[in-house]
């Protein structure tokens, strides 16, 4: 019954699966962070930085949709350790987020 409801939903061109998180504690671990965005529905994958230039960043993606959008709008402004997050949905044209998305994505590579 869920699952018909919510294709009747129409959302916004914006919304996506992959969640751009900034202004997180540097010493976040994965661990901490699908705690905080597993509350919202299944989580696919969770990408923290650990550059200089990627530190208090991730990306989290999700299985569906409606669980993105969900954390999208309850965790904007969450605190964690006295810092407020910031929340967006990734949009591939921004040359910001391609660059961040792709060091951090080679830092986990050379694993």
């Amino acid at each position: 019954m869920a699952m018909q409801r919510k294709t009747n939903v129409r959302l916004p061109p914006e919304v996506n699966r992959i969640l751009y998180v900034r202004n997180l504690p540097y010493k976040i671990t994965a661990e901490e962070m699908y705690d905080i965005f597993g509350k919202y529905g299944a989580i696919r994958q969770i990408r923290v930085g650990n550059t200089p230039e990627t530190r208090g960043t991730a990306f989290v993606v999700y299985e569906d949709i409606f669980d993105a959008k969900n954390a999208c709008d309850h965790l904007s402004g969450f605190n964690v350790c006295n810092r407020y997050l910031v929340v967006l949905y990734y949009q591939s044209n921004k040359v910001f987020n391609i660059k961040i998305f792709i060091e951090i994505y080679i830092s986990y590579a050379n694993f």
